[in-house]
């Protein structure tokens, strides 16, 4: 075993905490509001750059990004030390119905200000750092209130579960990814050895059915975050990395590293 998987999880939290140090930084390249004024202006902004970079990162990689880099992460796991049940998952459809509508609007204002025009990465963000008013820290402090709050009040990871504005845009590549056959990184069952003893299921930090997945011998779910927490857990190995297509043999190069 690499020292890598060794140590996989103490170095995904390492990353989480590095991002989340950062988030005073780079919070405004996440912000649902400089896309919605870029579109009015007709600017292409740091935020709308992000957003499709998570989508086009997803057609390879699904929602990896939440589980090893995102800023809120480290928050929300941080969380589950006061609260570690598993979210109702059934309020998913909340962050589509604030998703869809903003969307709408960044599209609506694109087309009525003439489309996009200009390319400004640091537009609203001037010195490239996001934090440079004071009202940019009441909004941080709000943005981190509220992940963390949700979490402790929905559950494991109820802000990701409910009102993130950016799961969206990674769930859709995941979808797109699936649809178009393309190889992507994956779960996968190595072998029949599972004894149902659940604890994949309890490591879950998306709150998944991981052990019925397991059963059912199909670990895609458009909630999985590839964090490798139900690889780590398992004491028999019966679940993997392989990075192939949806309904294919993995890479025979990638599944000898992968498959760990």
């Amino acid at each position: 075993m690499n020292t890598f998987v060794l140590y996989r999880q103490r170095i995904r939290s390492a990353l989480l905490l590095i991002s989340l140090i950062l988030f005073p930084v780079t919070i405004f390249y996440f912000s649902p509001y400089i896309p919605i004024d870029g579109a009015a202006n007709g600017v292409v902004n740091g935020s709308l750059i992000v957003f499709g970079l998570l989508f086009a990162a997803a057609l390879v990689v699904g929602r990896l990004y939440c589980g090893w880099l995102c800023p809120g992460a480290g928050q929300m796991e941080a969380a589950f030390a006061m609260n570690d049940e598993p979210v109702n998952r059934k309020w998913g459809w909340t962050r589509w119905a604030i998703w869809i509508p903003w969307l709408g609007a960044i599209v609506t204002l694109a087309i009525v200000s003439g489309g996009y025009h200009t390319v400004d990465p640091f537009f609203h963000i001037p010195t490239g750092v996001s934090l440079v008013h004071p009202l940019g820290y009441v909004i941080y402090f709000a943005v981190t209130g509220l992940t963390f709050t949700l979490s402790i009040v929905a559950g494991k990871r109820g802000f990701c579960h409910t009102v993130c504005w950016m799961a969206p845009f990674m769930i859709l590549g995941r979808k797109t990814s699936n649809a178009l056959r393309l190889p992507a990184l994956r779960l996968t069952v190595t072998d029949t050895a599972c004894v149902s003893c659940h604890r994949c299921d309890r490591h879950c930090p998306m709150s998944l059915p991981v052990s019925r997945m397991v059963e059912a011998g199909n670990m895609e779910s458009s909630d999985c975050i590839l964090c490798g927490n139900c690889i780590d857990s398992c004491r028999k190995k019966v679940i993997a990395y392989r990075f192939g297509r949806p309904d294919g043999a993995p890479d025979k190069v990638a599944a000898k590293s992968l498959t760990v």
